[in-house]
């Protein structure tokens, strides 16, 4: 019996009938709005749920994919030959006396956990107030932010916070594990490196007042307007080229004249060269083509190799 022959039986037998979804479009599940459809689909609604799902996947060998918020990351048009589980376990504690937020790894960052914490009077996540992303996503590229108020012109790393986190381990383990464990780095984590899934995760926040907090959210929010083309209006997978220390993606696509250069309904926002918008109906093949465009002119006219630091997933025959 072929795994494709398989599947239907043996993971609605694990995880439900009415839950295990057929040839779903994943281009509404991304911050994108790009992706063809995914052979099975499925909502893990909690932990637990995500634990199952994720075993259940390995122990059946279906291939599969864990879908968050589905930002930093580009579907191809030919969708996904497998599963796809979508994180959406979204508990949360919050527990003031002692200073700690634990989230499950499908809770949104802002406005759904921030926004609980400020009010709480508990300050570390506000700075992330705007970015697209889960907790799994969080921790899975050491989310960061250049926070632009005064006396706070710095680089801010979630791994400052974290305390420690729920996980499935490659092995199929369940563990807590510390904050050295992942190994923090500039939008890495040693879950780039092992199949590791994040089900939750505690961080380790400080008294403020809720004023001050919401001060600093305006103001990033503030600045980040300015550079970050509005999701609901202008779909983009965030920054497409990884950073070159001391030079900068966006600076090297914009000196060589390429923002508003479009490729279909793909184009380079003018806000932020190193971010590629849907202008509308926007394919993979366009992004595609257009990132190897933007590769080709910056390495010809500079002689830097840029590097994709989004996710490729799914199929791509005929891109570029």
């Amino acid at each position: 019996m072929s795994s494709e022959s398989r599947i239907p039986a043996e993971l609605i037998a694990r995880l439900g009938a009415s839950r295990v979804r057929r040839d779903t479009p994943l281009a509404p599940f991304t911050t994108f709005r790009i992706g063809g459809p995914a052979d099975y689909f499925y909502a893990a609604r909690s932990a637990d749920e995500l634990h199952d799902a994720i075993l259940a996947a390995r122990q059946l060998d279906i291939p599969h994919f864990l879908l968050g918020l589905g930002a930093n990351v580009l579907v191809g048009d030919g969708g996904f030959r497998g599963l796809v589980i979508r994180n959406c376990a979204s508990g949360y504690a919050i527990d003031r006396l002692h200073g700690f937020v634990t989230a499950e790894s499908g809770v949104v960052l802002y406005p759904d956990l921030i926004e609980k914490a400020v009010s709480a009077g508990l300050s570390g996540l506000e700075h992330y107030v705007g970015i697209p992303s889960t907790i799994g996503g969080a921790l899975w590229q050491n989310l960061h932010f250049l926070s632009p108020a005064p006396k706070r012109e710095r680089t801010m790393f979630i791994e400052e916070i974290v305390l420690n986190a729920d996980l499935l381990t490659e092995e199929g383990i369940r563990r807590t594990v510390g904050v050295d464990y992942f190994e923090f780095g500039y939008d890495t984590s040693i879950l780039h490196r092992r199949n590791d899934v994040v089900l939750s995760a505690t961080f380790r926040m400080e008294e403020a007042d809720p004023r001050e907090m919401r001060r600093v959210m305006a103001e990033n929010l503030d600045w980040r307007s300015t550079r970050h083309p509005p999701l609901d209006t202008e779909p983009s997978a965030g920054s497409i080229f990884k950073k070159i220390e001391g030079v900068g993606a966006g600076r090297l696509i914009d000196g060589c004249g390429m923002k508003g250069t479009r490729i279909g309904g793909a184009m380079i926002t003018e806000r932020h060269a190193n971010i590629l918008i849907n202008t509308g109906g926007a394919s993979a093949s366009d992004v595609m083509r257009l990132i190897a465009l933007i590769q080709e002119t910056v390495e010809r006219e500079t002689g830097y190799r840029l590097e994709p630091e989004i996710s490729f997933v799914g199929s791509f025959e005929g891109a570029a």
